[in-house]
């Protein structure tokens, strides 16, 4: 924790002190001089699998309509917000970058991201689906460019099938059906068909998105206190959540061996695809994605979420934003107008497909997914965005896959990272 508020620290200082080097234009003398095209630093997340290809076209055009170079860098997800605050203290950062809802607090109180109020039209804040979402801390610091694309429970149409089984509805449904499904299906004693391929490995905080949030909300619980000064998450309704994980693995069995050494990514793509296991959860994108395209003969499907109290699952509403030390605002700006253009989304989203961000794109996402993105909408939610997002969290993920060790009992490990959170949350009161 010391490290990381020590870097904090550090990019205050600096964006306080200097006149950040994002990357746009050069001297003054360079910028004065028509025959010099301005430098704009893009920075993105790995949002698909390929998409340095997919943004080369729509970069291009942007370049040449206006004179200008754009350097698109795709930062891989690990460490991400790590990156930021390193290369902005250093004066490195982009002009225009990519944020999800746990970094902004941060960034936003030390001035590293632009208001944008002053930057739309009417027009624009009609025309954007989730403005809203880009509205915080007294102002509007992103535009949504990666948005409805939830958290779904994916399960196997012929394992349900053959024990017997419709798709769950509730906890207990699922909780029966993983049992059931858990299974030596080639009789030489080991278990090789597994209830539910659940992965723990993960080495930040990112899979709290599958393997938490909507466990929570489900249960009647909640991050954040109402005045975001104090965490809730370790309450009677945290800590049912974390007791139904907690006996998935140990009372029941039903997650795999190796659920504590590989992401929820790789489960779908190691035991979930291959047929092994009855229920995975992750991304809604992967059908077409992933499980479309490398496991073709997979009979499956999915639901938006189970429901015990409630119902909920995890969608972020991921922003574009405009950093405070792009040299050249206006020309910075542009280029997220014209990234998020219906023309651009529309060639973007057919190698990704997704929801469109604008009212004016059409829909090029999964056909099987365009009823729950329009109905589900009080189903799937983003986070909060709350103070102290990233290290709440990532702290909380580490308690988590404690817990799941078998190295602490739930309400232990959501207690300390209460602990741990309230104290972070007291020094700003």
């Amino acid at each position: 924790m010391k490290k990381f508020k020590k870097i904090f620290a550090l990019m205050l200082v600096v964006i306080m002190s200097v006149t950040a080097l994002a990357g746009c234009g050069g001297s003054k003398e360079q910028a004065d001089s028509s025959s010099e095209k301005k430098q704009i630093t893009l920075w993105l997340p790995p949002i698909g699998e390929n998409d340095a290809p997919v943004w080369e076209p729509i970069l291009k055009e942007f370049e040449e309509k206006n004179n200008c170079e754009v350097t698109l860098e795709i930062i891989p997800w690990e460490n991400y917000p790590e990156k930021y605050a390193s290369a902005i203290a250093a004066g490195e950062g982009p002009d225009v970058g990519y944020m999800y809802a746990e970094m902004f607090p941060q960034f936003i109180e030390m001035g590293a991201v632009e208001d944008l109020t002053s930057y739309l039209t009417q027009e624009d804040m009609d025309n954007y689906i989730y403005i809203e979402d880009g509205k915080m801390m007294g102002g509007l610091y992103g535009l949504g460019i990666e948005a409805a694309n939830p958290a779904v429970l994916y399960y196997n149409k012929d394992i349900l099938e053959s024990i017997g089984e419709e798709p769950p509805k509730t906890w207990e449904d699922f909780r029966r059906i993983a049992k059931k499904a858990t299974q030596d299906t080639d009789g030489d004693g080991q278990i090789d068909q597994w209830g539910f391929a659940q992965g723990w490995g993960a080495k930040f905080f990112g899979d709290l998105n599958w393997n938490w949030y909507g466990f929570l909300w489900q249960s009647g619980g909640e991050l954040y206190s109402d005045d975001l000064k104090t965490v809730r998450f370790n309450d009677e309704a945290g800590v049912e959540a974390a007791q139904f994980l907690y006996d998935l693995k140990f009372t029941d069995k039903v997650l795999p061996d190796d659920a504590m050494a590989k992401t929820n990514k790789e489960m779908l793509q190691t035991t979930f695809g291959p047929g092994k296991a009855a229920f995975t959860i992750w991304l809604s994108s992967a059908a077409a994605e992933i499980l479309d395209t490398s496991f073709p003969d997979l009979n499956y499907g999915f639901i938006t979420s189970l429901e015990n109290k409630d119902m909920g699952t995890f969608a972020s509403v991921d922003q574009l934003t405009l950093m405070s030390a792009a040299e050249d605002k206006e020309l910075s700006f542009s280029l997220m107008q014209h990234m998020l253009s219906a023309e651009s989304m529309t060639a973007f989203h057919q190698y990704h497909p997704r929801a469109p961000i604008s009212k004016d794109e059409p829909y090029q996402g999964d056909p099987r997914l365009k009823e729950m993105i329009e109905n589900d909408k009080g189903i799937y939610r983003p986070l909060v965005v709350a103070p102290h997002g990233v290290e709440v969290y990532e702290y909380l993920w580490k308690q988590l896959q404690t817990m799941m060790a078998g190295e602490a009992t739930p309400k232990e490990a959501l207690d300390e990272a209460a602990r741990y959170s309230n104290d972070l949350l007291a020094q700003d009161q």
